[in-house]
């Protein structure tokens, strides 16, 4: 059992969950009849490429989370476990994960060995880097939802793009804000993903700004649709107005930040953010089950 949680531990086992749920949710939208076999593949392999890339992750970055209170008793940094038990289990993860996607179709395991390769070897080692490391941690953090489309098209083109496009926007003020709120503990390891490299109002900006050019960009089906731009990818009017109120919330979150540049509100929006994706997502998927 002992064992079992630490190469939970090593998966991030809630964090895999969360991601596999952007995937499913993107194939939901993408499919025309839902193929369950298909649909099981997807989470399966969904879920052991994202372990992949968080195991990865904490066997280059074992000393430092040695530094930092939040990730000292993982197990790695704890001795529970060596760095090439660690390399060896993500090696096995990543093979598991590509070859399942690879039966459901080459884009799918093709886009998830990009996001392996964007989070393990360029991400990773950039966090101590410079704050550029949270744009490029965004890309492979937006595919999910986009790879469940494709995973159901076996195509890519306007519609996976505009599911990309709203989980990119959406990382920036998250993962700000997380930073924000974990500031001191990232600077033991000298981690620095603020943009400004401080708690500041130039930070803050940054994540305002985000929020605010992810409101048009998440109802941009409904504005397609109506410049007449053909997609299979459709929004209703309720649900757009639902997905832009949901918007507006999270950018009065990121406005509160801004103007109280607080370790209280950017807590806030860090939480505001973890109830923005699934919500959209939801409200996408409803809608076109409904209509």
């Amino acid at each position: 059992m002992s064992k079992i949680k630490d190469y939970s531990q090593l998966a991030k086992l809630r964090l895999s969950s969360s991601v596999v749920f952007s995937s499913v949710a993107g194939y939901l939208l993408g499919v025309s009849e839902v193929n369950y076999s298909t649909l099981v593949l997807l989470v399966i392999g969904g879920f052991f490429i994202v372990a992949s890339s968080n195991g990865f992750n904490q066997v280059y970055e074992r000393n430092t989370d040695k530094l930092m209170s939040r990730t000292e008793d993982r197990p790695m940094p704890a001795g529970r476990m060596s760095a090439v038990e660690g390399l060896l289990v993500s090696t096995i993860f990543g093979c598991v994960g590509m070859a399942i996607l690879y039966y459901i179709n080459v884009k799918s395991a093709a886009f998830c060995a990009i996001a392996l390769v964007l989070y393990a070897a360029v991400y990773t080692p950039l966090k101590t880097k410079s704050p550029i490391a949270v744009f490029v941690g965004a890309f492979p953090g937006a595919i999910p939802f986009m790879l469940g489309w494709v995973a159901a098209t076996n195509e890519f083109g306007i519609e996976p793009g505009l599911l990309f496009a709203i989980q990119f926007l959406w990382q920036f003020p998250h993962f700000w804000a997380i930073a924000w709120v974990l500031d001191e503990d990232y600077k033991k390891a000298g981690i620095r993903l603020l943009p400004s490299g401080l708690k500041d109002q130039r930070s803050a900006f940054q994540a305002l700004m985000y929020c605010m050019w992810l409101i048009p960009v998440s109802v941009l089906p409904l504005v397609l649709e109506y410049a007449g731009v053909e997609s299979t990818l459709s929004l209703s009017i309720p649900s757009a107005l639902l997905v832009a109120v949901m918007g507006v919330y999270l950018f009065l979150k990121s406005k509160n930040l801004y103007r109280d540049c607080t370790t209280e509100a950017a807590k806030k929006l860090m939480f505001g953010s973890l109830i923005y994706l699934p919500v959209v997502q939801i409200i996408y998927v409803v809608d076109k089950f409904i209509r």
